[in-house]
């Protein structure tokens, strides 16, 4: 069809054999995956695939009728260009199977591909609000996937990934388990009920173990299975060690983030650790400070931001300089993330520099969410910010100020919740939503958030609760 070294192909699929399969063969061709949040709205398709300068398109057949309203397409990305999952191709567009049929186990592109040729422009959320494109190279992955099969020095033949493949997470786990002769199990989505149902049917040895599995009840089977290590990521402090017994197994936190992958991990020996809340020390082939607004090091036990930098980080973000200007001190990448280090290199994260929410494994940009809302012609201005919650670690609340001459009756709860799932994917859209008169201000009168996080111990209350459809 046409793809070849540097050529962008973007991918809106379900966690099917196809997802991995194309990007494996995209990589082999020094060509660059474009992966697409399957839960994306039309309006987010048009933006991702435009920012992206995607020239070919591989697509579920779900899909479609999102594709369909998709206003603008790059000029390249033709109906010759696009290629249908499990779907009916119409036109001149192609299935994906009818492809695979003319695959060749001979196959050779005729060039070398390079180890720093790009192979992912991978969207993550960010401060300005949309998404941005990482730009990621062959050695990113091959560089995370390595250092997490051998960093422990145990061989882990059995990995289950439950997230979707559009994420990096499975795609760096797959090719762990490459590098360890082993074996990737994939499940369809994340399921908190079935987890350890998965982990005991396919004697799973690794996986991330979400917080949420251990708040599923109990099950006389938990501590009946084969895991040897399991990553954990900011799960309560207070639960680490029930957690570790309850299902027999090591579990050490660890931090990282799209544009810079593995970065902090806890050593399995450091089991004096357990319970401290600790993110670990830097991983190989990475190096972390923490800095203040400067960029200069803060005193050791200080809180400041975390920088990092190493050979496979990312190149910067997808066309857009600015943001990658601002996203460096020099060679060192700046997280966003808040945390202090101890005396013995442990690091611990403190919180959130950047305006972003954390739901479940989402991660939302409140600016995003914010420009949504305003769309609606009887918003004047809206502020989101995060809600703590037991389930997901974070929801999202939204305060609304109504242009004037607009009452609340005028502009209801559900009207909002309507007009917020056309422009956003679900996990975006806010659970809870308070009307203002006004909002806290800076003296450039920017939303102040910190004081409308004070103003309340629970801020749930005085809100509407979107899913429960009753007000707190």
């Amino acid at each position: 069809m046409g793809v070849g070294q540097g050529s962008h192909v973007a991918v809106m699929l379900p966690n099917v054999p196809a997802f991995p399969t194309a990007w494996l063969a995209i990589s082999r061709l020094g060509a660059v995956m474009v992966p697409v949040n399957a839960r994306y709205t039309a309006e987010e398709l048009t933006y991702v695939l435009n920012d992206s300068d995607s020239e070919f398109l591989i697509i579920g057949g779900q899909f479609l009728d999102a594709l369909a309203k998709v206003e603008r397409r790059p000029d390249a990305l033709t109906d010759g260009h696009i290629i249908v999952y499990d779907g009916v191709a119409e036109g001149e567009r192609r299935l994906f199977d009818d492809l695979a049929q003319l695959g060749d186990p001979d196959f050779d592109p005729g060039y070398a591909v390079s180890a720093q040729a790009l192979l992912n422009i991978q969207y993550t959320s960010g401060t300005t609000g949309f998404p941005k494109g990482c730009m990621l190279r062959q050695c990113y992955w091959t560089a995370t996937a390595k250092v997490a099969a051998e960093r422990d020095g145990i061989i882990t033949k059995t990995v289950l990934a439950h997230q979707p493949f559009f994420y990096m997470d499975p795609q760096w786990m797959m090719l762990m388990a490459f590098y360890q002769r082993g074996t990737v199990f994939i499940a369809n989505g994340p399921s908190a009920s079935r987890f350890m149902d998965w982990v005991r049917r396919y004697r799973i040895q690794n996986c991330i173990l979400p917080e949420v599995v251990y708040r599923q009840p109990p099950h006389p089977e938990d501590a009946n299975n084969e895991l040897r290590r399991v990553a954990i990521y900011n799960v309560r402090k207070e639960v680490h060690a029930d957690m570790e017994q309850r299902f027999a197994v090591q579990a050490r936190e660890a931090f990282g983030m799209t544009e810079v992958g593995s970065t902090l991990f806890t050593p399995l020996e450091a089991t004096n650790m357990v319970g401290s809340g600790t993110c670990g020390i830097p991983v190989a082939f990475r190096q972390t400070r923490v800095v203040d607004d400067e960029g200069e090091d803060v005193r050791q036990g200080e809180i400041g931001e975390l920088v990092v930098r190493g050979p496979t980080i990312l190149l910067g973000y997808y066309n857009k300089p600015e943001a990658t200007k601002e996203a460096f001190f020099d060679e060192w990448f700046r997280t966003g993330d808040l945390f202090r280090q101890d005396e013995r290199g442990f690091h611990y994260i403190v919180g959130r520099k950047k305006d972003m929410i954390r739901r479940s494994s989402e991660n939302i940009a409140a600016r995003e969410v914010e420009v949504a809302l305003m769309r609606m012609e009887e918003i004047e201005e809206a502020a989101v910010i995060a809600v703590p919650d037991p389930a997901r670690g974070e929801e999202v609340k939204a305060y609304i100020m109504l242009q004037d001459g607009y009452t609340p009756e005028d502009l209801p709860p559900d009207r909002i919740l309507q007009h917020a799932k056309t422009y956003l994917a679900v996990f975006k859209v806010p659970r809870y939503i308070a009307y203002r008169d006004d909002l806290p201000r800076t003296p450039s009168l920017k939303v102040k958030k910190v004081d409308l996080k004070a103003e309340a111990e629970d801020l749930r209350i005085g809100a509407f609760d979107c899913v429960d459809g009753v007000w707190r």
